[in-house]
């Protein structure tokens, strides 16, 4: 993968999960999948207050997430398994200029197989192959212990909680930071050739 400015719109990965970033046609298609995955969603992630939404609201959305990542902005994404809609995940400028946040959430039929850590682990390798960009964090609510597990995972430090305001029902307000580095990534057997 070769050093970029603009973040890829298409990663592959182990078991055919395939991430794909969203295009205005697969509104519906979203829509359907949090409605059926927003019970499960809603106590942890603030963007599920939101829901439902028209499919043409839906679809603003996506445009306004195209514009953004054709300027070399943030990359959400759907997380496919057979053609079939498991989740979503994206790749966010939420930190510094050196960093990236990884978001994602996964359909309540398709939980604890193992999904929403491969699209992490290929959001992190992703991340590496981004000009400029020195580390990747996830934020996870401490309450969230299914969460917690990814990072932990993926080779990820906690290096900080950070007190916040709730912002999804379930929250304590208690964010833990992971954080793992480029050079941490490379010793782990990233490869940045």
């Amino acid at each position: 993968m070769p050093d970029q400015a603009v973040l890829p719109e298409l990663l592959t990965g182990p078991g055919d999960v395939v991430l794909r970033r969203w295009v205005p046609i697969d509104a519906e298609l979203l829509g359907r999948a949090v409605g059926q995955s927003l019970e499960h969603v809603r106590p942890w992630l603030p963007w599920a207050s939101q829901e439902p939404l028209s499919v043409e609201r839906r679809r603003e959305m996506i445009l306004d997430w195209e514009r953004e990542w054709r300027k070399g902005g943030d990359v959400v994404m759907g997380i496919f398994l057979a053609g079939q809609v498991v989740g979503g995940c994206g790749l966010h400028h939420r930190l510094d200029p050196g960093g990236l946040e990884i978001g994602y959430w996964t359909h309540p039929a398709f939980v604890r197989r193992g999904i929403a850590t491969t699209a992490a682990g290929l959001l992190t390798d992703a991340a590496f192959h981004a000009r400029g960009i020195s580390h990747v964090e996830i934020h996870v609510d401490k309450s969230n212990d299914v969460s917690l597990a990814l990072p932990r995972k993926l080779g990820y430090r906690l290096i900080a909680e950070e007190s916040v305001e709730p912002a999804a029902p379930n929250e304590l307000g208690l964010h833990c930071i992971w954080r793992l580095t480029r050079e941490e990534w490379r010793s782990r057997g990233g490869n940045l050739a």
